[in-house]
C-alpha cells in the first residue's frame, strides 16, 4: 500500500476571479492518488457504460407521456446519465487530471468499438450467415454516433469536472450537493445539445420540433437522474475517500 503522502495530491493554485496565486496547503482542495486499484476499476466501469450507451444509442424511442405528450430519446438514456455520475465521483476524489485520462481512454476504446463494427461489416459474410442487413443496420451507424458522443462528452465531461474541481477550489470538502448539481448542470447541457445536434438524424429526427424535443427532455432527464442519485453518488464519494486514506 502506498503510504498516504504518496496516496494524495493537490490542486495547482488557482483564484477564480484574481491573479494566479499559490494556495496554502489547507487552502487547496485534497485528491487521492490514481495510482490505486479503485481508480482502474471505476475507469473499466466508466468505459463499460460508455460503450453499451453508445451502442443503444443507434436506436431512437418516443415514450408518451401524459399531460408532457411525446418524448423523443435514444437507447442510450438507460445508462448514459451513469457515466457523468462516475465522472463526479473521478473529479471529486481524484481531481481533475486522472479525470481527464478516464475520459481519453473511453474516447480510445470507443473508436476501437466503432472501427471494429465497420470493419466486420466490411468483410464478407458466410453463406450460412443471413443477418447481415441487420447486423449492418444497428452496428452500422455506431461510427455516427461516436462521433456524436465523443464530441459532446469531449465538451460535456470536460466542463462537469472542470466546474467541479473549481467549486471545490472555492468550497474545499464542504457542499457536495453544489459541486455535484452544478458540474452536472453545465456538463450534460453541452454534452446533449452537441450530442443531439450530431445524432438527430442518425435515429431519424428530422423536424426542428422533434429536435427541440429530444434536446430538452434528454437534458431534462439527466439531471432528473443525477438528482434522484444523488443520495448514492455521496456514500459512493465517502466509501472510496476512506479506502484511499484521502483524510489521513
Amino acid at each position: 500500500m502506498w503510504g498516504s503522502a504518496h496516496r494524495l495530491g493537490r490542486a495547482p493554485a488557482i483564484c477564480l476571479d484574481g491573479p494566479v496565486t499559490q494556495l496554502t496547503p489547507e487552502q487547496a482542495p485534497r485528491f487521492a492518488s490514481d495510482r490505486s486499484s479503485t481508480y482502474g476499476i471505476i475507469v473499466a466501469a466508466f468505459c463499460s457504460l460508455l460503450l453499451i450507451s453508445n451502442i443503444a444509442a443507434t436506436k431512437g424511442i418516443t415514450f408518451t407521456v401524459p399531460v408532457l405528450g411525446d418524448i423523443n430519446t435514444d437507447g442510450g438514456f438507460i445508462l448514459f446519465p451513469l457515466t457523468y455520475i462516475i465522472g463526479d465521483v473521478l473529479s471529486e476524489v481524484y481531481g481533475l487530471k486522472a479525470t481527464r485520462r478516464a475520459i481519453a481512454m473511453g474516447f480510445v476504446m470507443s473508436a476501437l468499438a466503432s472501427l471494429t463494427f465497420l470493419f466486420v461489416i466490411k468483410m464478407p459474410g458466410s453463406a450460412f450467415y443471413e443477418n447481415q442487413d441487420s447486423f449492418e443496420a444497428v452496428l452500422g451507424p455506431v461510427w455516427q454516433i461516436v462521433v456524436a458522443s465523443l464530441a459532446g462528452f469531449a465538451v460535456g465531461q470536460f466542463l462537469n469536472s472542470y466546474v467541479l474541481v473549481k467549486i471545490k477550489e472555492r468550497t474545499h470538502e464542504k457542499h457536495l450537493w453544489a459541486r455535484l448539481l452544478g458540474s452536472t448542470v453545465v456538463g450534460e447541457f453541452f454534452d446533449t445539445l452537441i450530442f443531439c445536434s450530431i445524432a438527430a438524424g442518425v435515429i431519424g429526427i428530422t423536424t426542428g420540433g422533434d429536435f427541440v424535443n429530444y434536446v430538452f427532455y434528454g437534458f431534462i432527464y439527466k439531471c432528473a437522474v443525477e438528482v434522484v442519485l444523488l443520495p448514492v453518488t455521496y456514500r459512493v464519494i465517502a466509501w472510496m475517500k476512506k479506502r484511499e486514506n484521502y483524510f489521513a
